[in-house]
């Protein structure tokens, strides 16, 4: 019997999967070291074994899942220098973005910007945890793509999804919020290397705070301790 999801489009279906399954990921409903077993997430997902298997193919690229076997597919556990060289990556891909941002963006574009830190600041008044960790993420985002480079968006894409992972690790959502607006004053100065220079700042107290939440002193893995 052919499902509604099945006489969708393969390439939406398979979207749809992948955007649901790295979902679960992220908000901890999969957690590191579950096994991903495609029969039951088919039937789960009201799909056939094609586009699940697919997605999981997209998400072992993407560093969220690993094949421990040939029939045993798990969520990644990340080591600690798994997490600091996300970060360094982060660091020097952000901080071209936001220097570039500072020199292109205009000013309807810097509105839109801010539009998105005043959501923001709604969110963190209210203390809502997924709405922040959203907002957070599309501010980064919006950033990218003021700084109008195909190439670095491409090289972002793949590791956007462990970004937002990992941010929403930090829960210290007043100075995040405090953090992106004077990064927004960075780019809209108009002046690169500053924006550049606090871009780079924001990332590594990022990680600060990130590698003490997840680790601690002792842990070398994400989940270890779990």
């Amino acid at each position: 019997m052919t499902t509604a999801s099945e006489r969708q489009p393969l390439a939406a279906t398979r979207q749809r999967v992948r955007d649901e399954l790295r979902e679960r990921i992220l908000t901890g409903r999969l957690r590191p070291g579950d096994r991903l077993v495609e029969r039951e997430l088919a039937e789960d997902l009201g799909v056939s074994r094609v586009p699940v298997r697919e997605a999981i193919r997209s998400l072992e690229a993407e560093g969220f899942l690993v094949e421990q076997s040939a029939r045993r597919i798990v969520v990644r556990q990340l080591a600690r220098v798994d997490v600091e060289e996300l970060f360094d990556v982060r660091e020097a891909l952000e901080g071209l973005a936001a220097g570039l941002a500072a020199g292109r963006a205009d000013a309807a574009e810097l509105k839109r910007l801010d539009r998105v830190l005043a959501d923001a600041a709604r969110a963190t008044a209210r203390g809502d945890a997924a709405r922040i960790t959203v907002l957070n993420s599309r501010f980064h985002d919006e950033i990218v793509a003021l700084a109008n480079n195909a190439l670095l968006t491409t090289m972002l894409q793949p590791l956007q999804g462990r970004i937002r992972w990992l941010t929403s690790q930090n829960e210290h959502w007043a100075d995040l919020l405090d953090e992106h607006r004077r990064l927004y004053d960075a780019i809209a100065s108009g002046d690169a290397e500053r924006a550049k220079a606090y871009a780079i700042e924001h990332v590594r107290v990022n990680r600060e705070v990130t590698l003490k939440e997840l680790f601690g002193s002792d842990q070398t893995e994400i989940g270890a301790s779990r």
